[in-house]
């Protein structure tokens, strides 16, 4: 899920945040001076930065064995030990997304501008639930697939036109694209629906926790666009949590 904001954080901010985020996840790979004994300023970026993190750890350790047990559940065979990373690039967009590493382990990226950027712990759980389910429902898988097959029919569709290697690449290339990006809005949505299940399980408000849609431009609805309308994603987590709580 990439997030579509564009606000600058502070850089004192975020070098702040990248500290408190290493002091209890070593992914990020820094040197982490000792926190001072004294309380921060009620309010001031220190304070920020301190409460951001604090909800991430509190996130992660409440959503993680939810989206585990969720996985194991729905899944056959799939590797369900998520491992859950902080990107520490100061420069990066607010953004999540979830990948996998060399032995097939899924993992689970959020930038410091994301963390920093979020309202509440409801809205981090969404996030955190939503790429969980990304990976539950095979969506890497599924999107590889889909690609290869574009890549197959436009590139076999121009060789048999007797086009020349470079063009049938380049077409290859395109159908690839197109093929990635056919199904992307139904598996965002199947994830919001998924991630719904999961924060709700983990104890958070999913349609609160939605509401970070609300502050993204809305992507509408654009052909071989990656993400549906904000509206019809609210109302995909709206009606699961009206099954959930009948």
């Amino acid at each position: 899920m990439t997030s579509r904001l564009r606000r600058r954080i502070g850089q004192g901010r975020v070098m702040t945040l990248v500290a408190l985020m290493c002091l209890g996840l070593s992914a990020c790979g820094v040197t982490v001076s000792q926190t001072p004994a004294t309380p921060p300023a009620p309010g001031s970026p220190q304070a920020q930065a301190q409460l951001a993190a604090a909800n991430f750890r509190q996130v992660v350790n409440t959503v993680e064995p939810v989206a585990e047990a969720e996985c194991k559940a729905r899944t056959r065979g799939a590797n369900c030990d998520f491992k859950i990373v902080v990107d520490p690039d100061t420069r990066a967009p607010a953004n999540a997304f979830q990948t996998l590493d060399k032995s097939g382990r899924p993992v689970i990226v959020f930038t410091l501008a994301l963390i920093a950027d979020v309202q509440n712990r409801d809205e981090l759980a969404f996030v955190l639930s939503h790429e969980a389910a990304h990976h539950i429902l095979g969506h890497l898988q599924r999107q590889a697939r889909n690609a290869q097959a574009g890549a197959l029919i436009l590139g076999g569709l121009v060789a048999a036109a007797g086009a020349p290697p470079e063009q049938v690449a380049a077409a290859a290339d395109q159908g690839a694209f197109v093929g990635a990006r056919s199904y992307s809005k139904t598996f965002e949505l199947e994830a919001d629906a998924l991630g719904t299940i999961i924060a709700f399980r983990a104890g958070y408000d999913p349609e609160r926790g939605a509401a970070y849609f609300d502050r993204l431009p809305d992507p509408g609805d654009q052909f071989l666009g990656t993400h549906p309308p904000n509206a019809q994603r609210s109302r995909v987590v709206r009606e699961t949590m009206e099954r959930l709580t009948r």
